[in-house]
């Protein structure tokens, strides 16, 4: 999040024999008159994390139905092209630049690591190519490394995305475990990944700050699937509560280590390990009471996910829409709303994709998550976030609302 693959989505629309280019490289339908609009979409499809990549695929493919079956863009016709990241900065890398090179890509979907995007962000942006990822949570992509010090500064400006960030998500997280769990000493371990240690930093931060105590750091290789040692010393430190900075291929099994080794503890994570996945690898006994944090409301409960949640079952995708679908879903519809907003400044016709970067900074719309828009950043404007606590076998929400709130 192992073989490179590359696939058209199901049901995407191609080009006729008799399709020709423009000048701008999007392609025309010969019969139709419309001309091919391609949407990029990087996420892992393969590997430990491809629960999350499949839900984010699918939930795009379907806001690309949505738009056709609509005629939403006078003339357009859009189509998906999906890559599969592997969740490896270099994959990443050489997906971005296949999506550059193909003139009809007006903007891409993705990825769903904060590393990867880090690999990806300078190549989009020199090709002035709009990325909006609906997963990125770490806050130096969008607001630069010195972000924490107050120094916030956008590095690229075709970079968008839909989901809230760390600086938020950690501290969140933190309210809620010292001042609702009343949990007061924490093991901190991570990952040692971009997203991994800023969201455990972030933490970290908040947690000192309303009092409680840090009785450990850790870091862990993810791979190695062998925790012992650390688990051991988690027993060992009388911590009440364990946060993980990392994702839930390494979470689960960490988790249930731990409790293995007589550990009365919580353990609590971010978003990437909120899925149906942690619960499974952690055991439903030893993952029971543990907690999550993840973007947005529950989307069950949004009146505005209502289409959204029949379409995608009567599209009957073999994988769940997972913990970004909706977010994918509404990272995909602002690319539709920027290329329609640009090409009807265009006096109708498809533009040049800087022209789609500067419509998307103003796109404002209702979403599948609610109202979507963008802060001077790039950064999502909504910052609602929820906590989610495994209960019966199943994350189940307990609190949503916003850091401080």
């Amino acid at each position: 999040m192992l073989i490179l693959t590359t696939a058209v989505t199901a049901g995407a629309l191609t080009l006729t024999a008799c399709g020709s280019r423009d000048d701008k490289g999007a392609a025309k339908d010969g019969d139709s008159g419309n001309v091919t609009v391609t949407i990029g979409l990087d996420a892992p499809l393969t590997g430990e994390l491809s629960a999350l990549g499949l839900g984010i695929k699918n939930s795009a493919d379907l806001a690309v139905k949505t738009a056709n079956k609509k005629a939403y863009v006078k003339g357009v016709t859009f189509k998906l092209e999906s890559l599969d990241d592997q969740a490896q900065p270099s994959s990443g890398q050489q997906n971005a630049t296949k999506f550059v090179a193909d003139k009809s890509v007006l903007g891409v979907v993705g990825p769903l690591n904060s590393g990867v995007a880090e690999s990806m962000q300078k190549v989009f942006d020199d090709a002035k190519l709009v990325q909006v990822s609906p997963a990125n949570t770490n806050p130096s992509l969008s607001q630069g490394i010195n972000w924490s010090s107050g120094e916030k500064k956008r590095g690229y400006k075709s970079y968008f995305r839909t989901a809230t960030t760390d600086a938020i998500q950690g501290p969140f997280a933190a309210q809620y475990v010292f001042n609702e769990a009343k949990k007061t000493k924490a093991f901190i371990i991570d990952d040692k990944k971009t997203y991994g240690a800023g969201l455990a930093g972030t933490f970290k931060g908040e947690f000192e700050k309303l009092g409680g105590k840090v009785v450990g750091t850790q870091h862990i290789n993810p791979d190695t699937k062998d925790f012992s040692a650390v688990a051991t010393q988690v027993k060992s430190s009388g911590a009440d509560v364990v946060y993980y900075g990392g994702e839930y291929p390494a979470g689960g099994p960490l988790a249930k280590q731990i409790k293995a080794a007589g550990a009365k503890v919580t353990v609590v994570g971010g978003d990437a390990i909120f899925s149906p996945e942690y619960v499974k690898l952690a055991s439903p006994a030893a993952a029971d009471g543990d907690i999550a944090t993840s973007v947005g409301a529950p989307i069950e409960t949004l009146p505005s996910a209502k289409d959204f949640l029949a379409n995608y079952k009567a599209e009957n995708y073999k994988e769940a829409y997972e913990a970004y679908g909706g977010y994918a879903y509404d990272s995909t519809w602002a690319i539709i709303e920027a290329v329609k907003k640009a090409t009807e400044g265009n006096g109708g016709k498809v533009p040049e994709r800087a022209k789609v970067v500067e419509a998307m900074q103003g796109v404002s719309f209702e979403g599948v998550t609610g109202s979507v828009a963008f802060d001077e950043f790039g950064d999502t404007t909504n910052k609602q976030l929820t906590v989610y606590k495994v209960e019966g076998g199943a994350f189940k929400p307990v609190k949503s609302g916003t850091f401080g709130g």
